[in-house]
């Protein structure tokens, strides 16, 4: 992340002393260590997920117009959004001479695979937000693309790295699918939960008009008068609390959260099934533990 231009160092210091949970690189290095060992392409797959995740969150701020990250102004918010978007171009260039000047190409092309689903996912969700008409099929086929498939090219390359065989990389591809479906979901929930010790606002899907899997089934669970009432409501919510606290409890007393619930479980015990088929070692442990708090976790 180094750089002579004295803007970006005090900005890239800024965004490292911010890191979040690293989750993604941690799955490279798991997932490598239990297919083989981790060795320096390993550290190499990990950089640069890193790099182009953290990439991904500054152009999501500017998109989203978020002034907020990790509980931290975002970079948009301190240095406007002109700025921002070339500070995360900066860091997906990166990411891309990391893999070309070690001449990891597979990594390369696997990780550009991501990016390219990642962007296909948002554009949809943006035009699905616009017209309020997310359906379930079109949900999943949402967080596959925007969450699930950079978690599985986690997955993917901490095999790749470590040279695994053609089968365990199809296996540890669909176990990174379950979890980031699993991932996302959680999240999603979250946007429908009462502030808690982290003061975590709730509401902000909603009042971006994304339909979650929370509202959706809850829609579906309703006639007609209903569903056009608190879709209604949806389009109010930006700037009604009232408006923002119906739709919140129409999903409750329908049964979303339950609902939303069972299915991140159903994607976190394939995860499971999965890594279960794998020779015990300490990595594998661990997966099975990070399966765990994907789910449990509270932010």
């Amino acid at each position: 992340m180094k750089s002579k231009v004295p803007l970006l160092g005090i900005i890239t210091n800024y965004i490292y002393r911010r890191k979040g949970k690293q989750l993604r690189p941690l799955l490279v290095f798991l997932t490598a260590g239990m297919t083989g060992s981790i060795n320096p392409s390993t550290y190499i797959a990990a950089g640069m997920i890193e790099l182009l995740h953290t990439a991904t969150l500054i152009h999501d701020d500017v998109v989203d117009e978020a002034y907020e990250r990790r509980g931290s102004y975002s970079i948009n918010a301190l240095w406007r959004s002109k700025v921002a978007v070339l500070v995360g171009d900066f860091l997906l260039s990166k990411g891309l001479l990391l893999a070309i000047e070690s001449e990891e190409y597979e990594l390369l092309r696997n990780m550009s695979e991501a990016v390219r689903e990642m962007s296909e996912g948002e554009l949809i969700q943006i035009e699905r937000s616009r017209r309020i008409d997310t359906d379930e099929p079109t949900y999943f086929d949402i967080i596959r693309k925007k969450t699930a498939a950079l978690i599985s090219s986690c997955t993917v390359n901490g095999a790749i790295s470590a040279g695994a065989p053609a089968e365990d990389i199809s296996r540890v591809k669909e176990i990174g699918l379950n979890l980031g479906m699993s991932f996302q979901i959680k999240d999603d929930l979250f946007d429908y939960q009462s502030k808690g010790i982290l003061g975590k606002p709730i509401g902000n899907d909603v009042k971006e008009k994304k339909l979650t899997l929370p509202l959706i089934h809850a829609l579906e669970q309703t006639n007609g008068t209903t569903r056009h009432h608190i879709l209604k409501q949806v389009r109010r919510s930006r700037n009604n609390a009232d408006a923002l606290r119906e739709v919140i409890d129409f999903v409750h007393a329908s049964g979303g959260i339950e609902y939303a619930h069972r299915k991140m479980m159903e994607y976190k015990e394939n995860a499971i099934d999965t890594l279960k088929s794998f020779p015990d070692n300490e990595y594998k442990k661990s997966l099975l533990q990070l399966a765990d708090y994907i789910v449990e976790r509270n932010h």
